[in-house]
C-alpha cells in the first residue's frame, strides 16, 4: 500500500468532522497488529505530487487552478467552486495536500494494473464527492474517480467501483454517468434523509450506460443482517455479469451505529463482512485485482481505526480475529491524541451477521427489501438478469 504520514496534511481544521486523526490511528492500530508485517506485503512511499494532466482526467482545469490559489480567490469564486464552506473550508496547501491522496490513489491502481500486487489500499483516499469543478461534502479532489479514470487511460477495457460509505457516491457516478466501460455501484442511506440528496434507483446512467450507475437507497435504521442482505442481493450478481477487470471498492465506515453524522446501525462487524464479501468477489470476478480506499467515518476511536484496520488486514491476506484484544499501547496512543479514552477493547462489536439469503424470497412488507426490489427491477434487466428472486 502507498503511505506517507504527510497523507495527513488534509485537514480542514480543529473541530471539522472529516479529522486526519482518525486514519492516523487506524495505521497505527494496523501496525500494532502487525498488519504490514505479513508475507507479500508492501509499503511504499507516495510518489511526487501529479501533475494537472492527472488531476484533468476527473476535473476542470478552471476549477485546479482556483484550488491552487484557493487563498487568493474572491467570496464569489469560493462560493462557485465549493470551497471556504462549513464543509470544505480553506486550509494552507489545500491544493497540495488533496494532489497528495490523488497520487497515493492512483499509486495503488498502479500497483494493482501493473501486477506488482494483488490488491491495494490508500485508507486516506476515499473522497468520493467531489465534482468536476467544484467541492463538496469534504472533498476537494475526486482521487477514486481518478484513479479509475486512470485505468481506463491505461487500457482497462471494465472497472467496477463499489462504494460502501453511508453517503452516496455521486462525485463518482458523475464522473462515469455516460462511461459504458464503468460500473457504479453506491449502497447508502435513502437521500431523503441524508446529504447529498442523492442516489435514488432511477439514477441509472446516461444515454451510452444506461445501467452503469446503481444505487441502492437503504432506510434510516438498518442494521447488519438486513445491510448485508442487500449487498448481497445486488452487487454480486451485478459484478458478475459487468465482469470486470479491476474492482474498486470505497469504504466508507459511517454507516455503523455510532457514527454521529447518520442514521444507519450496521456494527464493525458488518463492516468487516463487507470487505471480506468484496475481497472474494475480486478474486472471482477480477482476477484478484482489487483497489480501496478509505472514506467517510467520523467516531474516530471507537469505529474508524477498528474497521480500516479490517480492511487493511483482509487486503493483506492475514484477517485479525473478531476476538483479538485491542492492544494497550495503541489505547495508550488514542487517548493522548484524542483526549479521550476508547470505548472498546477488541476488535468485534459482538455481533455475528447472518443474513436472510435473497433466494428465500421477497418480503413486501419490509423496507429494506422494498429498497433492494426498487433497483433490482432499475437495473438488472440491462445486464441480462432478472430482478425476482
Amino acid at each position: 500500500m502507498p503511505w506517507d504520514d504527510r497523507l495527513l496534511e488534509y485537514d480542514f481544521g480543529h473541530d471539522h468532522p472529516l479529522a486526519p486523526v482518525r486514519v492516523a490511528l487506524a495505521m497505527a492500530l494496523a501496525r500494532s497488529f502487525g498488519v504490514f508485517e505479513g508475507s507479500g506485503v508492501a509499503v511504499v512511499g507516495v510518489p511526487p505530487l501529479p501533475d494537472d494532466g492527472l488531476l484533468e482526467l476527473v476535473h476542470s482545469r478552471e476549477y485546479i487552478a482556483a484550488v491552487k490559489h484557493s487563498a487568493q480567490v474572491t467570496a464569489a469564486e469560493r462560493v462557485r467552486f465549493g470551497f471556504g464552506t462549513d464543509d470544505n473550508p480553506y486550509f494552507p496547501g489545500m491544493h497540495e495536500a488533496s494532489a497528495r491522496i490523488v497520487g497515493a490513489s492512483v499509486a495503488a491502481a498502479r500497483q494493482v494494473w501493473g501486477g506488482v500486487s494483488e490488491h491495494a489500499v490508500n485508507i486516506a483516499g476515499g473522497l468520493h464527492h467531489a465534482m468536476r469543478s467544484h467541492a463538496s461534502g469534504f472533498c476537494v479532489y475526486n482521487d477514486p474517480a481518478i484513479a479509475v479514470a486512470w485505468l481506463l487511460a491505461e487500457g482497462a477495457r471494465r472497472v467496477a467501483y463499489v462504494d460502501v460509505d453511508v453517503h452516496h457516491g455521486d462525485g463518482v457516478q458523475a464522473a462515469f454517468w455516460d462511461e459504458p466501460r464503468v460500473l457504479t455501484i453506491s449502497l447508502h442511506e435513502h437521500p431523503a434523509s441524508l446529504f447529498p440528496g442523492t442516489g435514488l434507483p432511477g439514477e441509472s446512467g446516461g444515454p451510452d450506460a444506461q445501467g452503469g450507475a446503481v444505487n441502492v437507497a437503504l432506510p434510516a435504521g438498518t442494521g447488519d443482517e438486513k445491510w448485508l442482505r442487500a449487498f448481497d442481493a445486488v452487487v454480486p450478481p451485478l459484478v458478475r455479469a459487468f465482469e470486470p477487470e479491476v474492482l474498486v471498492t470505497q469504504h466508507g465506515c459511517d454507516t455503523h451505529a455510532l457514527d454521529p453524522l447518520a442514521h444507519l446501525l450496521l456494527t464493525v462487524d458488518g463492516q468487516r463482512a463487507a470487505a471480506e464479501r468484496l475481497h472474494r468477489l475480486a478474486h472471482e470476478c477480477a482476477d484478484g485485482r482489487w483497489v480501496a480506499f478509505g472514506g467517510g467515518g467520523y467516531e474516530v476511536v471507537d469505529v474508524v481505526p477498528r474497521a480500516w484496520t479490517h480492511l487493511l488486514a483482509e487486503a493483506a491476506g492475514h484477517p485479525i480475529a473478531p476476538s483479538s484484544a485491542i492492544p494497550a499501547e495503541w489505547l495508550a496512543l488514542a487517548r493522548e491524541l484524542t483526549g479521550r479514552p476508547a470505548g472498546v477493547a477488541s476488535m468485534t462489536d459482538g455481533r455475528d451477521p447472518l443474513p436472510r439469503a435473497w433466494t428465500s424470497g421477497y418480503d413486501p412488507a419490509d423496507a429494506v427489501d422494498r429498497a433492494v426490489m426498487l433497483t433490482r427491477r432499475e437495473a438488472f434487466p440491462w445486464h441480462g438478469l432478472f430482478p425476482e428472486p
